[in-house]
């Protein structure tokens, strides 16, 4: 799946969207093409309140990806920041 963003002033970018199942695991995988996180960044946005150096104006709070991090977790999975956000949930059957 591909969706189309917002428009942040001067700022498009498409985001791609994946979803696979492989060894009862579930990896969600999301990726755009927009300003990017500077790889000193990366390590500190899983934390509360943590913004990346290079937002500038762009509105946020810095929660979205500790609470995504807390649901994961809770859910027995992993989450990793990268060129791609990747999430691996375990597979539960029903």
């Amino acid at each position: 799946m591909e969706y189309e963003t917002w428009k942040v002033k001067n700022l498009h970018s498409t985001v791609k969207f994946e979803v696979t199942s492989q060894n009862n695991v579930v990896t969600f995988r999301v990726q755009d093409w927009g300003i990017g996180i500077a790889k000193n960044d990366q390590g500190r946005l899983f934390q509360p309140f943590i913004r990346g150096e290079n937002v500038g104006s762009i509105s946020g709070t810095g929660m979205g990806l500790a609470i995504a991090k807390k649901c994961v977790k809770a859910h027995g999975g992993e989450i990793g920041v990268g060129t791609t956000l990747t999430v691996n949930l375990p597979l539960i059957k029903m």
